[in-house]
């Protein structure tokens, strides 16, 4: 019963999208209209507004961060062991992807996924949010990035922890990011793929 409440209460914190929130708050067009069609961070910025990127960036960290977080932290206090924070990962990155808020059409879960690795270990974190920026840095394209560091996520986790319950929530994440880029991939084959900071193309594919 504990690890139900905690998948429900996980799913629904990840439902709640900051892009379409944030962006209706500052007046924005709704991020699903634009550019990738993607309701997070990056596609925020094709707004034109780095304010409302960042706003929805912290956001959707936060939201993938708080209930992994208690649960590492509290979850003993009520029964709650590893299985419960693997539970907690992915259904609060579940609620990223699918939001029922939202009728389900949510984001690729890049940002939520990097705060899931921050509260499992901040180690874990830093090293595959590290992955990202030297990957986004030297070539621009957050998919690629986003790509780069659900590969080594991981592997990471595998050098620093060994096999544990936790690492499955992990791959299965990474399985799943991999999976929403897949569209990202074939613009990347392509030579077809947005740039980060690119202006919004309202035509644009998903």
């Amino acid at each position: 019963m504990q690890n139900l409440i905690v998948a429900v209460v996980a799913y629904l914190i990840g439902s709640v999208s900051f892009a379409v929130i944030v962006s209706a708050a500052m007046g924005l067009d709704d991020p699903r209209s634009y550019g990738s069609g993607n309701p997070g961070a990056t596609n925020v910025l094709r707004s034109g507004s780095k304010k409302a990127a960042i706003l929805t960036l912290i956001g959707d960290a936060f939201k993938g961060w708080l209930p992994v977080w208690f649960v590492v932290h509290f979850g003993a206090r009520y029964g709650l062991d590893d299985t419960s924070v693997a539970i907690a990962s992915i259904a609060v990155f579940l609620g990223h992807l699918y939001p029922i808020f939202f009728r389900f059409k949510g984001g690729k879960g890049v940002a939520t996924a990097a705060g899931v690795l921050l509260a499992i270990n901040p180690i874990l974190g830093v090293a595959t949010l590290l992955t990202w920026l030297i990957v986004a840095f030297f070539t621009r394209y957050s998919s690629l990035a986003a790509l780069a560091a659900a590969v080594f996520a991981p592997i990471f986790d595998g050098f620093l922890f060994g096999p544990h319950i936790i690492a499955l929530a992990i791959v299965v994440m990474s399985s799943l990011l991999v999976w929403r880029h897949r569209g990202n991939i074939a613009k990347l084959m392509r030579g077809q793929e947005s740039r980060i900071g690119a202006k919004k193309k309202p035509d644009a594919a998903a």
